[in-house]
Order: structure tokens, then sequence, then C-alpha cells
């Protein structure tokens, strides 16, 4: 009898019951504007940014709409502008050259190894080209950061982390977020918080702080932050700093504050579902499984292989076959995007030089969201449909 897979790979957990019961206790109030509390309120929102600033180590953080605002803002605020340009990865999701595009900047992309993780030395072959980098941990897979860092400091280059996919990972213990400048976080609905649309943005940095504060449109009410620096620094720049509003709702936050509390936990359930996965897919005739390096530490939200140097028409074949079964892969590959699966090629208002290497990994990438509503037992349903619909592929090609 040939299986079936019957969840939805677009279904999240429920918002937790003391997140429910904080939205209703602001919904009755109605103060869901953040700078808007009663005599001796702290807001919902600048609560979760002295929490999550806890959380991650940072000295101060910045909650905001969403997380391609929040790397919008540290770009803003680390000095990018228009004309500059900025290097970033090839293999990322379009938000990331759509941030940089978005101040006016030009992406210079670095290749993407079989790790699929950004490609060390090609950015060490590109390192003079720009001063900042956008580093995208694209999926959940972290490089090796400690050499990045390296490079980076050798050539007086900015790292700005693009952390959507590591929020609660970490290399060599070192949280995801914490290694570059400004570490950026998404609270998007597929994203290791949820709450629907939001982001966070966490520094070290006082100047680096004050203007993505301002950029957020505080206007004078940046004494009502927790996690932010003092008057002092914002003095400095309050009136150089354009306002373009893009703050975090007490409503939002309000929500993602238990969620917080639950992360490391929930880091562990999703680490178990992608084990299971790995396990089951590895050995696979013709499908390549990602070896996830010590170092890492890894939130398997998301599982990636790899099917190199297949031809259109057998990938084509494998997605199509899984989906019959009820499984559903993205192909990165594919000519023509489907829904997030967009690569550097397709980004036309970024013109850029092929890659050959890269585009090889590219065109074999198969992606596949994990859901916490998918049990053990699911993923392991997953992994025996996946494995013989690539072995029956593979087998006739």
């Amino acid at each position: 009898m040939t299986e079936h897979f019957t969840g939805s790979f677009t279904q999240q957990e429920p918002i937790p019951d003391d997140g429910i019961e904080a939205a209703l206790d602001v919904l009755r109030h109605g103060r869901l504007h953040r700078y808007n509390v009663a005599p001796g309120e702290l807001s919902q929102t600048a609560l979760l940014e002295q929490e999550f600033a806890a959380a991650t180590g940072a000295r101060y953080c910045l909650a905001v709409s969403s997380g391609g605002y929040a790397i919008t803002t540290a770009l803003r605020a680390v000095g990018v502008g228009h004309g500059d340009r900025v290097l970033t990865n090839a293999f990322t999701l379009a938000p990331v050259p759509g941030a940089i595009a978005a101040v006016g900047a030009h992406p210079v992309f670095v290749g993407v190894t079989d790790s699929l993780t950004i490609d060390l030395d090609d950015l060490a072959a590109k390192a003079g080209q720009a001063k900042v980098l956008l580093l995208s941990h694209m999926r959940g897979h972290i490089c090796d950061m400690t050499r990045l860092m390296q490079i980076c400091d050798g050539a007086g280059i900015t790292v700005v982390e693009d952390c959507d996919h590591t929020m609660g990972g970490a290399w060599e213990g070192v949280a995801s977020g914490r290694h570059g400048a400004v570490g950026c976080y998404s609270t998007q609905t597929y994203k290791h918080m949820n709450s629907g649309e939001g982001g966070l943005l966490i520094t070290d940095d006082d100047d680096i702080a004050a203007r993505s504060v301002l950029l957020s449109g505080s206007y004078m009410l940046y004494e009502r932050h927790l996690a932010a620096p003092g008057p002092e620094v914002f003095a400095r720049h309050k009136y150089d700093m354009p306002n373009i509003s893009g703050r975090m709702d007490n409503l939002r936050a309000a929500i993602l504050r238990p969620q917080l509390k639950i992360l490391d936990d929930q880091v562990a359930r999703w680490n178990a579902r992608y084990k299971v996965l790995e396990d089951g897919l590895r050995g696979t005739p013709g499908l390549t499984v990602i070896d996830r390096p010590a170092a890492e530490t890894y939130v398997g939200s998301s599982f990636q292989a790899l099917v190199l140097d297949w031809p259109d028409a057998a990938i084509r074949d494998v997605v199509a076959r899984c989906a019959a079964r009820g499984v559903e892969l993205k192909w990165f590959g594919a000519p023509e995007p489907v829904a997030f699966t967009s690569t550097y090629g397709h980004w036309r208002y970024a013109p850029a030089d092929p890659m050959p290497d890269s585009d090889r990994i590219l065109h074999g990438i198969l992606d596949m969201r994990v859901p916490l509503t998918f049990s053990e037992d699911d993923c392991a349903l997953i992994a025996r449909i996946i494995r013989a619909e690539v072995g029956a592929v593979y087998q006739a090609a």
C-alpha cells in the first residue's frame, strides 16, 4: 500500500495561552501603540526588547514591523547609502537584496558552497569591493563565523547578520546575530517566533542603536525604551536621522514575549524532527544530505538536500511525485521561481556576473518546511516518501 502524508506544511502551532491572554489585555485597554502607555506602565514592546536583548546577550534591542525592515534599518544605521555596494549571499531570499536596493545600494553577490553557506574563499576575493557585508544565514545554515569575521575585520568590513532562520542558533556557543555589528531577526509566521509579521534588531554599538531607534519612528520618545542607549547618545543623532516609521506594536509584542520564554524548548523539538528526517534520508542514492558542523547549533525548522547535476526534468519529476503523496518540496533551481525560490539570477534590479559553481549548487537545492505541527512519526513518513520517490527517479535515469 502506497503511503501518503496528509499534514499541512504551512500550519503553525497555536499562540501560547499566556500570549493570547496578554494580547486580549492589550485589546481591552486599547493602548496598542508602543509609546501609548499609562502613567508608570512599561509597554509590551519595550519589555520584549529588554528580554530579547538579555536572551541574546546584546546591550540593545529594537522591535520593528518586519524582518526586512530590521535589515533595511540596520543598513542605514551602519551608514549604507545611495550608490554604495554591499556584499551579500547569492543563496538567500528576496528580501535580503531587496533591503539593499531599498536604501539605494547595489548587491555584490558572493557564492554558495555545497554546505549551503557563503563561500568564504569568494568572500575573501571580493572583500575589497564593499565596506559592508549583509550575511544571510540562509535556511538556518551558519558558516564558519570565526573565519568570516577574520576576513571582514581584516578588510574593514562591517557585518550585518540576517538571522531570520537562525533565531536560537549559535556558532561555537555564540548566539547567531552576535558576531557582526548588528543582528536582524524576523517574527513572521514561518519563523521561530510567530507574530504574523515583525522583526527585531540587536547591537552593542551605542550609535547604531540610537540611529536605529530614531529611524524606526521614535519621535522624541526614545527614553521610553528599556534596551537603548542613554539620551546623550540620541542627542548626537536626533536631528540627522529621518523618521521612517516601522515600529512594532504592543499587540504583537504581547504575543511574542511568551514565545521567547519557550524558544529553547521549541529549538529542541525542531531538532528532534530534523534528526528523524536526516536519519531517514541519509544514504539515499542521488540525494546529498547536508552535513552540519560540530561548531554549529542549528535550528531544524526547515530541511534541505541536494540533487546535484540532475536534469531539470528529473528534479521536476521528484517534486511532482512527492507532491502527489502529500509532501511539499520547493526547488531553488527552477527557471521560474515558485513562491520564495528565486535566486540571484532572477533579481534583474541587481545584475550580477554568472557564478557557475554556485549555479550548480543552486540548481540542485530541494527545500522543505518542518513545522512543529508535524510529529516525529510524521517526519519518518515524509522521509520514507522522499527516499522512495528520489530513488525511483534516480534508478530510472
